[in-house]
Protein backbone atom coordinates (compact mmCIF):
# COMPACT_ATOMS: atom_id res chain seq x y z
CA UNK A 1 0.00 0.00 0.00
CA UNK A 2 1.12 4.07 -0.82
CA UNK A 3 0.20 6.49 1.57
CA UNK A 4 0.34 9.67 -0.29
CA UNK A 5 -0.45 13.61 0.85
CA UNK A 6 -1.57 15.61 -1.79
CA UNK A 7 -3.08 19.44 -2.52
CA UNK A 8 -5.31 20.10 -5.47
CA UNK A 9 -4.92 22.75 -8.02
CA UNK A 10 -5.32 26.32 -5.93
CA UNK A 11 -5.75 24.43 -2.64
CA UNK A 12 -1.65 23.99 -2.17
CA UNK A 13 -1.91 24.89 1.46
CA UNK A 14 -4.38 22.67 2.08
CA UNK A 15 -2.95 18.81 1.79
CA UNK A 16 -5.44 15.66 2.07
CA UNK A 17 -4.33 12.06 2.82
CA UNK A 18 -4.83 9.51 0.50
CA UNK A 19 -4.44 5.89 -1.21
CA UNK A 20 -2.55 5.26 -4.29
CA UNK A 21 -2.89 2.65 -6.70
CA UNK A 22 -0.90 3.04 -9.97
CA UNK A 23 -2.03 6.58 -11.27
CA UNK A 24 -5.34 7.05 -9.23
CA UNK A 25 -5.74 8.78 -5.73
CA UNK A 26 -8.59 7.64 -3.38
CA UNK A 27 -8.51 10.19 -0.99
CA UNK A 28 -9.52 8.83 2.79
CA UNK A 29 -12.81 10.71 3.36
CA UNK A 30 -13.78 9.41 -0.35
CA UNK A 31 -13.61 5.68 1.10
CA UNK A 32 -17.33 5.29 2.48
CA UNK A 33 -19.21 6.68 -0.39
CA UNK A 34 -17.19 5.12 -2.95
CA UNK A 35 -17.71 1.83 -1.20
CA UNK A 36 -21.25 1.80 -0.68
CA UNK A 37 -21.02 2.84 -4.76
CA UNK A 38 -19.20 -0.41 -5.22
CA UNK A 39 -21.16 -2.52 -2.65
CA UNK A 40 -18.26 -3.07 -0.87
CA UNK A 41 -18.57 -3.40 3.40
CA UNK A 42 -16.95 -1.50 5.62
CA UNK A 43 -15.58 -1.65 9.33
CA UNK A 44 -16.17 0.91 11.93
CA UNK A 45 -12.90 1.06 12.49
CA UNK A 46 -12.13 2.40 8.51
CA UNK A 47 -15.26 4.66 8.74
CA UNK A 48 -13.02 6.05 11.69
CA UNK A 49 -9.78 6.24 8.94
CA UNK A 50 -12.05 8.36 6.78
CA UNK A 51 -12.61 11.34 8.75
CA UNK A 52 -8.87 11.80 9.43
CA UNK A 53 -7.22 14.65 8.07
CA UNK A 54 -3.63 13.89 7.47
CA UNK A 55 -1.02 10.89 6.71
CA UNK A 56 0.47 11.43 10.04
CA UNK A 57 -2.41 10.73 11.53
CA UNK A 58 -3.38 8.05 9.34
CA UNK A 59 0.36 5.81 10.09
CA UNK A 60 -0.61 6.68 13.76
CA UNK A 61 -3.93 4.74 13.29
CA UNK A 62 -2.42 1.49 14.44
CA UNK A 63 -1.45 -1.92 13.43
CA UNK A 64 -4.95 -3.14 12.81
CA UNK A 65 -6.28 -0.04 11.23
CA UNK A 66 -3.96 -0.04 8.83
CA UNK A 67 -3.97 -3.89 7.58
CA UNK A 68 -7.74 -3.44 7.63
CA UNK A 69 -7.23 -0.45 4.80
CA UNK A 70 -5.03 -2.26 2.48
CA UNK A 71 -7.13 -5.14 2.55
CA UNK A 72 -9.78 -2.35 1.39
CA UNK A 73 -7.84 -0.78 -0.75
CA UNK A 74 -7.54 -4.17 -2.69
CA UNK A 75 -11.30 -4.41 -3.12
CA UNK A 76 -12.11 -1.32 -4.12
CA UNK A 77 -9.10 -0.76 -6.87
CA UNK A 78 -9.81 -4.36 -8.27
CA UNK A 79 -13.14 -3.41 -8.89
CA UNK A 80 -12.89 0.36 -10.75
CA UNK A 81 -11.41 0.24 -14.50
CA UNK A 82 -11.06 3.38 -16.51
CA UNK A 83 -14.78 3.21 -17.68
CA UNK A 84 -15.56 2.84 -13.91
CA UNK A 85 -13.30 5.02 -12.29
CA UNK A 86 -15.62 8.17 -10.29
CA UNK A 87 -15.13 11.57 -10.26
CA UNK A 88 -13.81 11.08 -6.08
CA UNK A 89 -10.78 9.36 -7.44
CA UNK A 90 -8.19 11.91 -8.61
CA UNK A 91 -5.82 11.35 -11.13
CA UNK A 92 -1.89 11.68 -10.23
CA UNK A 93 -1.20 14.01 -12.82
CA UNK A 94 -4.01 16.43 -12.00
CA UNK A 95 -2.86 16.71 -8.54
CA UNK A 96 0.39 18.19 -6.34
CA UNK A 97 2.30 15.55 -4.47
CA UNK A 98 3.34 17.09 -1.18
CA UNK A 99 6.13 15.64 1.58
CA UNK A 100 4.25 12.58 2.82
CA UNK A 101 5.26 13.72 6.15
CA UNK A 102 4.73 17.70 5.59
CA UNK A 103 5.96 18.73 9.18
CA UNK A 104 7.23 15.16 11.16
CA UNK A 105 7.40 15.82 14.92
CA UNK A 106 11.37 14.24 14.57
CA UNK A 107 13.68 14.23 11.81
CA UNK A 108 16.37 12.12 12.85
CA UNK A 109 19.44 11.30 10.19
CA UNK A 110 21.87 8.69 10.73
CA UNK A 111 25.16 6.90 9.38
CA UNK A 112 24.62 3.74 8.30
CA UNK A 113 26.29 2.84 5.54
CA UNK A 114 30.00 1.92 5.84
CA UNK A 115 31.15 2.48 2.28
CA UNK A 116 30.15 6.06 2.15
CA UNK A 117 31.57 6.72 5.70
CA UNK A 118 35.23 5.22 4.38
CA UNK A 119 35.09 6.84 0.65
CA UNK A 120 33.93 10.51 2.31
CA UNK A 121 36.17 10.66 5.08
CA UNK A 122 39.09 9.29 2.46
CA UNK A 123 38.41 12.48 1.12
CA UNK A 124 39.85 14.19 4.05
CA UNK A 125 42.87 12.23 4.82
CA UNK A 126 40.85 10.00 7.77
CA UNK A 127 40.05 6.50 9.09
CA UNK A 128 36.85 5.76 10.08
CA UNK A 129 36.69 6.00 14.03
CA UNK A 130 36.33 2.85 15.74
CA UNK A 131 33.21 4.53 17.63
CA UNK A 132 31.82 4.15 14.33
CA UNK A 133 31.23 0.74 15.00
CA UNK A 134 30.03 0.57 18.57
CA UNK A 135 26.60 2.24 17.69
CA UNK A 136 24.61 3.92 15.08
CA UNK A 137 25.31 7.71 15.36
CA UNK A 138 22.34 10.30 14.00
CA UNK A 139 22.28 14.24 14.29
CA UNK A 140 18.96 16.65 14.39
CA UNK A 141 17.67 17.68 11.08
CA UNK A 142 15.03 20.66 10.72
CA UNK A 143 11.57 19.52 10.26
CA UNK A 144 10.51 22.88 9.56
CA UNK A 145 12.46 22.61 5.97
CA UNK A 146 10.90 19.46 4.47
CA UNK A 147 10.26 19.90 0.71
CA UNK A 148 7.95 17.41 -1.13
CA UNK A 149 8.78 15.51 -5.11
CA UNK A 150 8.38 18.23 -7.59
CA UNK A 151 9.79 21.55 -5.03
CA UNK A 152 12.21 24.06 -5.91
CA UNK A 153 14.91 23.66 -3.44
CA UNK A 154 16.70 26.75 -2.69
CA UNK A 155 20.59 27.08 -2.43
CA UNK A 156 21.57 29.19 0.68
CA UNK A 157 23.43 32.17 0.27
CA UNK A 158 25.78 31.30 2.69
CA UNK A 159 27.21 27.81 0.59
CA UNK A 160 29.74 27.10 -2.70
CA UNK A 161 29.63 23.70 -2.00
CA UNK A 162 26.00 21.93 -2.30
CA UNK A 163 25.22 18.65 -2.23
CA UNK A 164 23.12 15.92 -2.35
CA UNK A 165 22.56 12.75 -0.27
CA UNK A 166 20.99 9.48 -1.04
CA UNK A 167 19.21 7.63 1.41
CA UNK A 168 16.11 5.56 2.34
CA UNK A 169 13.90 6.80 5.36
CA UNK A 170 11.60 5.07 8.06
CA UNK A 171 8.32 6.48 9.23
CA UNK A 172 7.59 5.67 12.71
CA UNK A 173 4.13 3.90 13.30
CA UNK A 174 3.91 3.52 16.74
CA UNK A 175 5.23 5.30 20.25
CA UNK A 176 7.75 3.21 22.48
CA UNK A 177 10.44 3.82 24.59
CA UNK A 178 13.71 1.24 25.14
CA UNK A 179 12.14 -0.61 22.29
CA UNK A 180 14.46 -3.95 21.83
CA UNK A 181 15.89 -4.70 18.32
CA UNK A 182 13.99 -7.78 17.55
CA UNK A 183 10.80 -5.71 18.24
CA UNK A 184 11.43 -2.34 16.35
CA UNK A 185 11.11 -3.81 13.05
CA UNK A 186 7.07 -3.53 14.07
CA UNK A 187 7.37 0.04 14.71
CA UNK A 188 7.62 1.24 11.23
CA UNK A 189 4.90 2.33 9.10
CA UNK A 190 6.44 2.75 6.00
CA UNK A 191 9.44 3.91 3.51
CA UNK A 192 10.15 6.76 1.83
CA UNK A 193 13.23 8.26 -0.45
CA UNK A 194 15.05 11.35 1.77
CA UNK A 195 17.59 14.08 0.33
CA UNK A 196 19.34 15.38 3.25
CA UNK A 197 20.97 18.27 0.87
CA UNK A 198 24.31 19.42 2.51
CA UNK A 199 26.55 22.76 2.35
CA UNK A 200 29.76 20.91 2.60
CA UNK A 201 32.02 24.05 3.03
CA UNK A 202 30.18 24.69 6.19
CA UNK A 203 30.03 21.07 7.61
CA UNK A 204 33.91 21.16 7.15
CA UNK A 205 34.31 23.66 9.51
CA UNK A 206 31.29 22.72 11.73
CA UNK A 207 32.51 19.12 12.36
CA UNK A 208 35.97 20.90 12.86
CA UNK A 209 34.59 22.62 15.86
CA UNK A 210 33.08 18.87 17.51
CA UNK A 211 29.42 20.66 16.89
CA UNK A 212 27.58 19.41 14.26
CA UNK A 213 26.56 19.19 11.33
CA UNK A 214 24.26 22.00 12.19
CA UNK A 215 24.02 24.78 9.37
CA UNK A 216 24.70 22.48 7.22
CA UNK A 217 21.73 20.46 6.91
CA UNK A 218 19.25 22.21 8.39
CA UNK A 219 18.15 24.37 5.47
CA UNK A 220 16.42 21.83 3.45
CA UNK A 221 15.57 17.85 3.53
CA UNK A 222 13.39 16.12 0.61
CA UNK A 223 11.22 13.58 1.05
CA UNK A 224 8.85 11.47 -0.99
CA UNK A 225 7.16 10.65 -3.13
CA UNK A 226 4.91 8.89 -0.54
CA UNK A 227 5.33 6.16 1.87
CA UNK A 228 5.48 2.62 0.95
CA UNK A 229 3.89 -0.22 3.33
CA UNK A 230 6.19 -2.72 4.82
CA UNK A 231 3.97 -5.30 2.61
CA UNK A 232 5.44 -4.41 -0.30
CA UNK A 233 8.97 -4.77 -0.11
CA UNK A 234 8.64 -8.34 1.66
CA UNK A 235 9.56 -10.06 -1.50
CA UNK A 236 12.81 -7.70 -1.63
CA UNK A 237 13.65 -8.84 2.25
CA UNK A 238 17.77 -9.53 1.95
CA UNK A 239 18.40 -10.38 5.97
CA UNK A 240 17.31 -8.78 9.30
CA UNK A 241 16.35 -4.85 8.49
CA UNK A 242 17.51 -5.44 5.11
CA UNK A 243 16.03 -5.00 1.56
CA UNK A 244 17.62 -5.80 -2.17
CA UNK A 245 16.58 -1.89 -3.72
CA UNK A 246 18.28 -0.38 -5.89
CA UNK A 247 19.33 3.20 -5.10
CA UNK A 248 20.50 5.99 -7.64
CA UNK A 249 20.78 9.30 -7.81
CA UNK A 250 20.96 11.68 -11.44
CA UNK A 251 21.95 15.25 -11.66
CA UNK A 252 20.50 16.77 -14.80
CA UNK A 253 19.56 13.69 -16.64
CA UNK A 254 23.19 12.01 -16.08
CA UNK A 255 23.46 9.09 -13.50
CA UNK A 256 26.28 9.48 -10.34
CA UNK A 257 25.01 7.41 -7.90
CA UNK A 258 24.41 3.66 -8.14
CA UNK A 259 24.47 1.84 -4.68
CA UNK A 260 21.69 -0.79 -2.43
CA UNK A 261 20.01 -0.64 0.49
CA UNK A 262 20.68 -3.95 1.76
CA UNK A 263 24.65 -2.87 1.95
CA UNK A 264 23.38 -0.87 4.94
CA UNK A 265 25.50 -1.55 8.46
CA UNK A 266 23.43 -0.08 10.78
CA UNK A 267 19.90 -1.76 10.12
CA UNK A 268 16.49 0.64 10.77
CA UNK A 269 15.68 -1.73 13.61
CA UNK A 270 18.85 -0.61 15.20
CA UNK A 271 18.42 2.49 15.03
CA UNK A 272 15.13 2.56 16.61
CA UNK A 273 16.18 0.67 19.35
CA UNK A 274 19.33 3.50 19.73
CA UNK A 275 17.39 6.48 19.75
CA UNK A 276 14.37 5.00 22.06
CA UNK A 277 17.31 4.21 24.53
CA UNK A 278 15.48 6.12 27.35
CA UNK A 279 13.68 8.27 25.08
CA UNK A 280 10.57 8.10 23.86
CA UNK A 281 9.49 7.97 19.92
CA UNK A 282 6.31 9.11 18.01
CA UNK A 283 4.36 8.01 15.21
CA UNK A 284 5.59 9.72 12.32
CA UNK A 285 8.72 10.60 12.72
CA UNK A 286 11.50 10.15 10.34
CA UNK A 287 14.99 8.20 10.65
CA UNK A 288 17.07 8.10 7.69
CA UNK A 289 19.74 6.08 6.81
CA UNK A 290 22.30 8.39 5.90
CA UNK A 291 23.46 8.23 2.52
CA UNK A 292 24.46 5.04 0.46
CA UNK A 293 27.85 4.24 -1.42
CA UNK A 294 27.93 6.49 -3.75
CA UNK A 295 25.25 8.55 -3.16
CA UNK A 296 27.10 11.98 -2.44
CA UNK A 297 29.44 14.57 -4.70
CA UNK A 298 31.69 14.52 -1.67
CA UNK A 299 32.21 11.24 -2.04
CA UNK A 300 32.66 10.71 -5.65
CA UNK A 301 34.56 13.99 -5.87
CA UNK A 302 34.53 16.99 -8.42
CA UNK A 303 36.03 15.39 -11.39
CA UNK A 304 32.92 13.40 -11.79
CA UNK A 305 30.76 16.45 -11.21
CA UNK A 306 30.92 20.19 -9.67
CA UNK A 307 28.79 21.30 -6.71
CA UNK A 308 25.15 22.01 -7.43
CA UNK A 309 23.54 25.28 -8.01
CA UNK A 310 20.73 26.64 -9.44
CA UNK A 311 19.26 25.07 -12.25
CA UNK A 312 20.72 21.38 -11.58
CA UNK A 313 17.78 19.03 -11.15
CA UNK A 314 18.62 16.26 -8.91
CA UNK A 315 16.60 12.72 -9.49
CA UNK A 316 16.77 10.26 -6.70
CA UNK A 317 15.01 6.98 -7.47
CA UNK A 318 14.86 3.84 -5.61
CA UNK A 319 13.70 0.54 -6.34
CA UNK A 320 9.77 0.16 -5.38
CA UNK A 321 9.70 3.74 -3.66
CA UNK A 322 9.50 6.42 -6.87
CA UNK A 323 11.96 9.04 -7.76
CA UNK A 324 12.19 12.51 -5.35
CA UNK A 325 13.03 14.83 -7.96
CA UNK A 326 14.00 18.57 -7.18
CA UNK A 327 15.51 21.76 -8.99
CA UNK A 328 17.89 24.01 -7.39
CA UNK A 329 16.97 27.44 -7.31
CA UNK A 330 18.66 30.73 -6.24
CA UNK A 331 18.07 31.84 -2.52
CA UNK A 332 16.09 34.87 -1.77
CA UNK A 333 17.89 37.29 0.88
CA UNK A 334 16.64 39.14 3.32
Amino acid sequence: MKLVTYSEPGKQTKTRPGLLWGNWILDLQDIPSLSSRLEVKISKRITKLSELSSTLDLVASGTKAMEDLQKLSWRIFNRLGPEKTPRTVKNLAEVSIRPPIPRPPVLRDFYSFEDHVKAARARRGLQIPSEWYDFPAFYYSNPGRVYGPGDDVPCPSYTNALDYELEIACILGKSGIDVPEAEAESFIAGYTIMNDWSARDIQEKEMKIGLGPAKAKDFATSLGPWIVTPDELQDKKAGSGRFDLSMKARVNGKQLSNGNMKSIHWTFPQMIARASQSVEVHPGEVFGSGTVGTGSLLELGQDVHRWLSPGDEVELEIERLGVLRNRIIQSTKS
